[in-house]
């Protein structure tokens, strides 16, 4: 006995909305992160080069970098500013990410909410007169029961390897933003000192 997709959505009943909306919105979020979190978008090398090197800045005008270096020159006489707002950068890099943590601890959990109501159903179609149900009835409602739990975790296993991919991305540019961000404000400091 093979069951279709269509029979899967079937058994996972009223449960499959808010399955569906948590499928919609993790694709949503993995999609627009890994797109916001490219490397030109962030770091420009053209831009890192420059910092690292002391040239004039040129490029990446768009990046999360031009604009902690735009934020710096504007206040160059307070880097706590500067790493304040480094920080507010970071916070937005992040924007979105929570939600895919809560989709993949309550996807599982409305998963074993539909099998439950599913197996309360085959439960009490037993009949009064054998206390047995018709064992083809059962087993194939058993099993689509089980349908709900199954795609509670197809949505949950995405959402936590996505989620652990875009934080690690979002930890690793910030560990690069620190060091370029101690130039940053080293290099405004030795210009104030200069002049």
């Amino acid at each position: 006995m093979t069951i279709a997709l269509i029979d899967i959505f079937a058994g996972a009943d009223v449960l499959v909305y808010p399955l569906g909306l948590c499928s919609l919105v993790m694709v949503f979020i993995i999609c627009e992160r890994a797109y916001a979190l490219r490397r030109d978008a962030v770091m420009p090398d053209d831009l890192v080069e420059a910092v690292v090197d002391g040239k004039s800045v040129a490029g990446g005008r768009d990046s999360v970098l031009a604009r902690i270096i735009e934020f710096s020159q504007r206040h160059d006489d307070d880097p706590d500013a500067v790493k304040a707002f480094a920080r507010l950068e970071l916070n937005r890099m992040e924007r979105g990410l929570p939600y895919l943590d809560i989709i993949y601890a309550a996807a599982p959990l409305l998963g074993l909410t539909g099998t439950v109501w599913s197996l309360l159903r085959v439960f009490s179609s037993l009949t009064s007169e054998t206390g047995l149900p018709d064992p083809v009835a059962f087993s194939s409602g058993v099993a689509l029961a089980l349908s709900a739990t199954l795609l509670g975790l197809a949505i949950a296993i995405p959402a936590l390897v996505g989620g652990g991919w875009l934080q690690r991305k979002v930890e690793n540019y910030a560990a690069q933003l620190d060091v370029i961000l101690e130039r940053i404000v080293g290099s405004a400091g030795g210009e104030k000192s200069d002049s």
